[in-house]
């Protein structure tokens, strides 16, 4: 059992749960990417926007390699973002697209000399040509390896609302168990500050007036110079009247005239 911070929440074999919200957008965006990278060559030929020299839902091995198998991987990896609640198996989403990315960015180089077909030539003029290989497999590939990286970046770090989450789950735990929830829990306070509130209130001080103090040394050094001077004007005040009407009285019994 560790404790996460300051936040007092004990976590153990739940540290691996996620909300399944965390990566169900970049999901649905990376299956749909992937769906594209791998139906797209057999529908686009017959819009006149593909590589020449292969026909409508024709099979053959450059379009295996080079578009169905990475658009499989990115299509699957991001399932598993989109419905995963555990951080191992969304973590392993993650990877797998990113690998599909980069597939689709240095596959056509390594077609040649890896021997994996002839994707053919792209369909129309040079203009249209890089907007292909640009649709196919470069901008694609960019497009899922940053999607994936990013889900990959979210996933690799312990956010806020993952805490909170967690603290809900177990409070919905003990309140299924019976049980009674633990203070630290409520409120999402840490261990200090719940005993800082509890010497101070047993005390009867506050504690920030310290930690002021600290900060705005010169402020306070007025504000107690201030105090010093209401409290000795005050007290000057009353010791004067008191001396005044003493001095008084002796001095008229002085100066009275004797009786005759």
């Amino acid at each position: 059992m560790t404790l996460t911070g300051d936040t007092g929440f004990k976590f153990g074999g739940g540290r691996w749960r996620i909300p399944r919200s965390r990566g169900a957008l970049t999901g649905l965006l990376l299956m749909i990417l992937g769906a594209w990278g791998a139906i797209i060559p057999f529908v686009g030929p017959a819009a006149n926007f593909g590589f020449g020299g292969t026909q409508t839902w024709s099979w053959t091995a450059a379009r295996f390699w080079l578009e169905v198998l990475p658009g499989i991987a990115c299509f699957v990896g991001g399932l598993l973002l989109a419905v995963s609640a555990n951080r191992g198996t969304a973590m392993v989403g993650a990877w797998l697209a990113i690998a599909a990315g980069v597939w689709f960015i240095i596959g056509p180089t390594l077609a040649g000399p890896w021997s994996l077909g002839n994707l053919g030539t792209p369909m129309g003029g040079s203009g249209k040509q890089a907007v292909t290989w640009l649709a196919f497999f470069y901008a694609l590939g960019a497009a899922i390896l940053y999607l994936a990286s990013t889900a990959q970046g979210r996933l690799s770090v312990r956010s806020l609302r993952d805490i909170e989450h967690a603290q809900l789950r177990a409070q919905r735990k003990l309140a299924a168990r019976g049980g009674r929830k633990p203070g630290l829990l409520g409120g999402g306070r840490g261990r200090r500050e719940a005993e800082r509130e509890r010497v101070g209130a047993a005390s009867g001080r506050d504690d920030r007036s310290a930690a002021d103090a600290e900060v705005y040394p010169s402020d306070t050094a007025r504000a107690q110079e201030a105090e010093r001077t209401r409290s000795g004007a005050h007290r000057g005040a009353s010791t004067g009247g008191f001396g005044e009407r003493i001095r008084s009285l002796i001095g008229g019994g002085r100066h009275q005239e004797p009786h005759r």
